[in-house]
């Protein structure tokens, strides 16, 4: 019983939904940023309240500035799109008015974004492959439990990552400590026999 309702609550605990209100004053720029997996399906709805003489433009790019959607004079729309690589994705709103900041109240800006399982449409999948209701739920789960495991490979390839640069630098580490060890006592030899030389010019010692 415990087993199934962790099973249950399972999808609950790993939801991949980013929801977000915010205002954005005029003439204004605000971006909001997250880290997606690759081959990963991301849908988005978006609401801007309206606002005179003012146009609120959206662009969504990667870290490479690559756009993957763009509107302008956005009010009301969606956008989906599949990620090529793990990376850094950048949503952003630009306001923009001729009549300047003045009192012009800040635009009210709803953003729902979903990606991986959450972002999958089931219904329409159901209604495709015409399945039943526990063959749909059992497809979610699958594709649940297999974003769970890309998820583990990846923490698991990060770690090998992060281990191979801490043994890379403790190794880099090593070497130059020796080097400076043997700098040091090249020098301290160095400064004796010149020491001795100098000394016996001087005929100080014999």
């Amino acid at each position: 019983m415990a087993r199934l309702a962790a099973l249950l609550l399972l999808p609950v605990l790993i939801e991949s939904v980013f929801s977000i209100s915010f205002f954005l004053p005029v003439n204004s720029r605000k971006c909001l940023r997250e880290e997606i997996h690759k081959d990963v399906l991301v849908t988005g709805e978006y609401e801007i309240g309206e606002q005179p003489n003012t146009k609120t433009n959206l662009k969504i790019t990667d870290s490479s500035s690559h756009t993957l959607y763009s509107k302008e004079d956005a009010t009301k729309g969606k956008f989906a799109f599949t990620t090529e690589d793990y990376d850094m994705f950048e949503v952003c709103f630009e306001s923009k008015s001729p009549m300047g900041t003045g009192r012009i109240p800040d635009q009210l800006i709803n953003l729902d974004m979903k990606h991986g399982v959450e972002a999958k449409n089931y219904e329409e999948i159901a209604k495709v492959e015409k399945l039943k209701p526990l063959e749909v739920e059992l497809r979610r789960l699958e594709d649940l439990s297999e974003s769970i495991v890309n998820d583990f490979a990846y923490m698991k390839k990060r770690e090998e990552e992060m281990r191979d640069t801490n043994e890379s630098t403790n190794t880099r580490v090593l070497y130059f400590s020796i080097f400076s060890m043997c700098c040091l006592i090249g020098l301290a030899t160095w400064q004796v026999f010149y020491l001795r030389r100098f000394f016996k010019a001087k005929k100080l010692i014999e």
